[in-house]
Protein backbone atom coordinates (compact mmCIF):
# COMPACT_ATOMS: atom_id res chain seq x y z
CA UNK A 1 0.00 0.00 0.00
CA UNK A 2 1.24 3.78 -1.01
CA UNK A 3 2.72 6.38 1.88
CA UNK A 4 -0.12 8.24 2.87
CA UNK A 5 0.03 11.76 5.17
CA UNK A 6 -3.21 11.23 7.36
CA UNK A 7 -5.70 8.60 7.91
CA UNK A 8 -9.49 8.66 8.85
CA UNK A 9 -10.82 5.73 10.67
CA UNK A 10 -14.70 5.94 9.82
CA UNK A 11 -15.40 1.93 10.82
CA UNK A 12 -19.27 1.79 12.28
CA UNK A 13 -20.29 5.02 10.43
CA UNK A 14 -22.90 5.27 7.87
CA UNK A 15 -23.58 6.54 4.68
CA UNK A 16 -23.00 9.71 4.60
CA UNK A 17 -20.91 9.95 7.78
CA UNK A 18 -17.69 8.69 6.02
CA UNK A 19 -17.86 10.71 3.11
CA UNK A 20 -18.60 14.14 5.17
CA UNK A 21 -15.60 13.09 7.69
CA UNK A 22 -13.15 12.58 4.68
CA UNK A 23 -14.48 16.11 3.28
CA UNK A 24 -13.66 17.75 6.48
CA UNK A 25 -9.99 15.93 6.68
CA UNK A 26 -9.19 16.94 2.91
CA UNK A 27 -9.94 19.89 3.65
CA UNK A 28 -7.08 20.89 6.50
CA UNK A 29 -4.64 18.92 4.01
CA UNK A 30 -2.38 20.40 1.39
CA UNK A 31 -2.94 19.55 -2.69
CA UNK A 32 -1.21 16.06 -3.19
CA UNK A 33 -1.31 15.02 0.03
CA UNK A 34 -3.24 11.45 0.55
CA UNK A 35 -5.65 10.83 3.11
CA UNK A 36 -6.30 6.66 3.63
CA UNK A 37 -9.76 6.14 5.15
CA UNK A 38 -10.76 3.16 6.66
CA UNK A 39 -14.62 2.18 6.33
CA UNK A 40 -17.06 -0.88 7.01
CA UNK A 41 -20.05 0.46 5.52
CA UNK A 42 -20.38 -1.41 1.93
CA UNK A 43 -22.17 1.27 0.23
CA UNK A 44 -18.25 3.55 0.72
CA UNK A 45 -17.03 1.95 -2.35
CA UNK A 46 -20.05 3.76 -4.31
CA UNK A 47 -19.73 6.88 -2.23
CA UNK A 48 -15.70 7.33 -2.69
CA UNK A 49 -16.50 6.95 -6.48
CA UNK A 50 -19.13 9.52 -6.71
CA UNK A 51 -17.02 12.08 -4.41
CA UNK A 52 -14.06 11.66 -6.69
CA UNK A 53 -15.85 12.44 -9.37
CA UNK A 54 -17.59 15.28 -7.76
CA UNK A 55 -14.90 16.43 -5.98
CA UNK A 56 -11.51 15.97 -8.49
CA UNK A 57 -9.98 14.17 -5.40
CA UNK A 58 -8.42 11.54 -7.12
CA UNK A 59 -9.22 8.11 -5.29
CA UNK A 60 -5.92 6.35 -5.78
CA UNK A 61 -6.96 2.93 -4.31
CA UNK A 62 -10.21 1.44 -3.32
CA UNK A 63 -9.78 -2.37 -1.58
CA UNK A 64 -11.86 -4.24 0.37
CA UNK A 65 -10.23 -6.93 2.97
CA UNK A 66 -12.22 -8.79 6.05
CA UNK A 67 -15.23 -6.51 5.99
CA UNK A 68 -13.06 -3.39 6.21
CA UNK A 69 -12.82 -1.33 2.97
CA UNK A 70 -9.48 0.78 2.28
CA UNK A 71 -9.45 4.05 0.37
CA UNK A 72 -6.54 6.12 -0.74
CA UNK A 73 -7.67 9.75 -1.99
CA UNK A 74 -5.56 12.31 -3.74
CA UNK A 75 -6.24 15.65 -2.48
CA UNK A 76 -6.90 17.32 -5.82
Amino acid sequence: MAEYDQELDACGLNCPLPILRAKKSLSSMETGQILHVVATDPGAIKDFEAFSNQTGNKLMDSREDSGKFYFLIQKA
